[in-house]
């Protein structure tokens, strides 16, 4: 699935939409230390965080992750709205628990009903 194809499944509130739509999902990935996430995110992996500022813009820039899901109706403050915009990172948003998200991103992924 592309990040186009998520976009178009309409589960998830787009907050900014980046360069990267045809870029593949290979799986969610939920992390809120950015310290972990800069290690260990997946490229082109699906990040389900609740961390809305431009520290998160960087790290998403740095791991090459295909988008950002901002998860427990978290939102970006507005200088992390200026850089996703800046460097074109689509980034997405729930009221659902991290968990939660990130199940329906693997559901969708591997064609299982979402709920």
């Amino acid at each position: 699935m592309t990040v186009q194809e998520l976009i178009q499944k309409n589960v998830f509130k787009v907050i900014n939409t980046g360069e990267n739509l045809d870029k593949v999902i290979s799986g969610p990935f939920c992390c809120d230390l950015l310290s972990i996430a800069m290690g260990k995110a997946p490229v082109n992996s699906a990040w389900v965080t609740v961390m809305g500022n431009v520290n998160t813009l960087a790290v998403a820039a740095l791991t090459d992750i295909s988008c950002i899901i901002l998860a427990e109706g978290a939102v970006l403050d507005v200088p992390a709205q200026n850089k996703a915009r800046e460097q074109k990172i689509t980034v997405l948003s729930t009221d659902k628990p991290i968990f939660d998200a990130s199940l329906m991103v693997y559901k969708m992924l591997h064609a299982a009903p979402v709920l």
